[in-house]
């Protein structure tokens, strides 16, 4: 589990500041801003964000609309854009690059909140079905925690066990998370490294140790395995 990490590219240090410090107030991972577009690049390349906050007017020759054009084509990723114009002109211009959410200076904490769940929610319908408190990004799921996504990566997930209208994500280091939804859906959405081992677990293959004939171990965990899902599971493995 970790937090949703965001960069805010925004040239007016105390706003950029002030941005920042009600992220850090909402629960998410601020990086460091950044004001034009080269260092923003040079973020994105190190940190990895998970979404952006793009104020479209910065130092220099290009915009935060150039940005979002360069994550478009390089990097996707969700981003919001961020300006004191509303004219439209600016907002013609910014819909070029279909921005999941717009955010207009100045804003509120519940508004700044608003554009990053408004931003995450449209960018993940691109893969399907989704709804307000589970998202799928990537290869992660975004869920919702008291009232802020948190991110749960698809490499740290050991399993998932079905839990009658919910589904249980047991991560490698003990945590256990609660979605709703079942397995049938769920495993739609996985990359080729989880398999459905019985009618109610998914499991990653990463952390695969033995397999017997009622049963297989994933990180000292025994999960049973249906007679109709081995097969499966055998065929996979010789795949990867």
């Amino acid at each position: 589990m970790s937090k949703v990490k965001i960069l805010v590219a925004e040239d007016e240090i105390i706003i950029a500041d002030h941005i920042c410090d009600t992220l850090e107030e909402l629960g998410y991972e601020a990086l460091e801003p950044v004001i034009n577009y080269t260092e923003a690049i040079e973020s994105i390349e190190a940190e990895k964000p998970d979404i952006a906050i793009l104020d479209i007017q910065l130092s220099g020759r290009k915009t935060g609309i150039d940005i979002a054009e360069k994550i478009r084509e390089n990097y996707d990723f969700p981003f919001i854009f961020l300006t004191s114009n509303s004219d439209p002109l600016t907002v013609s211009q910014a819909k070029k690059v279909m921005p999941p959410a717009y955010l207009v200076k100045p804003f509120t904490k519940d508004e700044l909140y608003t554009s990053i769940e408004i931003a995450l929610y449209n960018y993940s319908k691109r893969v399907g079905e989704v709804n307000e408190e589970e998202l799928i990004i990537k290869d992660a799921f975004f869920i919702k925690e008291k009232n802020v996504f948190i991110k749960l990566k698809f490499g740290d997930i050991l399993l998932i066990k079905s839990e009658h209208v919910y589904a249980e994500i047991q991560l490698k280091n003990g945590q256990k998370h609660l979605i709703r939804g079942n397995l049938n859906k769920i495993i739609t959405k996985l990359n080729k490294k989880f398999v459905r081992v019985h009618r109610s677990y998914i499991v990653n293959l990463d952390y695969l140790e033995q397999i017997h004939q009622n049963n297989i171990v994933i990180h000292n965990v025994s999960i049973p395995i249906g007679k109709k899902h081995k097969d499966d599971l055998l065929q996979k493995i010789n795949l990867l």
